[in-house]
């Protein structure tokens, strides 16, 4: 397999395993939807890890696959990318993209798909496809905007240059910048973390924003009025305002 999915823990590693780049061709894409909707169902996975392995994140697509489809063909074939992608950043889980060497093209689009990002600082970031002739396809054009502002982004997709570690963070590209000896075991234990918190108050938070993030600030306000209220239905809710009272702040152990 090209991606496979570990878990421990109650975190959910989605590995990209397709030596020597992680090139993301058909198969890696459609196998990343396949592992992004499992992890969205299972009740043992509570945080998400994308890891591309110790030396490179994902260099991009596959452009030998790619140059010998016609646009006909990639009519197609579109949908499908975006699908992939849109996959992994719709797991109502949170998600944590461990970014090392190279994240380009479809690689740095998969990386924005995660809630936060944490990289090496041997890791370099681009969205280069207009020297290809073409634009960002799987979502970059759109959650790179979000993410860091349209000038920002304009800046890299229009010249396709790559920033090293510490600009993506200077200009919020990356969240945290550490040696590369030490991504993974970072983006885990941050996983960890949260895989031990309240999931459907997780879920609801996350889905606040992301909605909120494509509408009007009113509707926004309903969608996070909803959660908060329906959240006090939940056997989670009970148990963090109890030991709130109990025990003080920061102590609830949640089922």
């Amino acid at each position: 397999m090209t991606v496979n999915l570990e878990v421990a823990e109650g975190v959910g590693t989605i590995r990209l395993d397709r030596p020597p780049m992680n090139a993301l061709d058909i198969a890696t894409q459609d196998r990343l939807r396949e592992l992004a909707e499992e992890v969205t169902r299972r009740d043992d996975v509570r945080a998400v890890v994308v890891w591309g392995g110790e030396k490179v994140f994902a260099a991009g697509a596959d452009i030998k696959e790619m140059q010998v489809m016609d646009h006909a063909a990639m009519v197609v074939r579109s949908k499908a990318l975006q699908d992939a992608f849109t996959a992994v950043a719709r797991i109502p889980k949170p998600v944590v993209a461990a970014v090392t060497g190279y994240a380009l093209g479809g690689g740095c689009e998969l990386a924005l798909c995660a809630d936060f990002r944490i990289a090496a600082d041997n890791a370099k970031l681009g969205q280069p496809e207009i020297l290809l002739g073409l634009i960002p396809g799987a979502g970059g054009t759109q959650r790179l905007a979000r993410l860091v502002g349209p000038s920002k982004a304009k800046d890299l997709i229009f010249t396709g240059r790559q920033v090293k570690a510490e600009e993506a963070l200077a200009i919020g590209l990356v969240d945290r910048v550490v040696p590369a000896a030490e991504v993974y075991e970072q983006a885990h234990a941050w996983a960890a973390r949260l895989a031990a918190g309240p999931a459907l108050a997780l879920r609801a938070a996350k889905e606040s924003v992301d909605a909120g993030l494509e509408t009007d600030i009113d509707t926004g306000l309903t969608i996070e009025r909803n959660w908060f209220a329906g959240l006090f239905a939940t056997e989670d809710r009970e148990i963090g305002m109890r030991s709130f009272v109990e025990e003080g702040p920061g102590k609830a152990k949640f089922l």
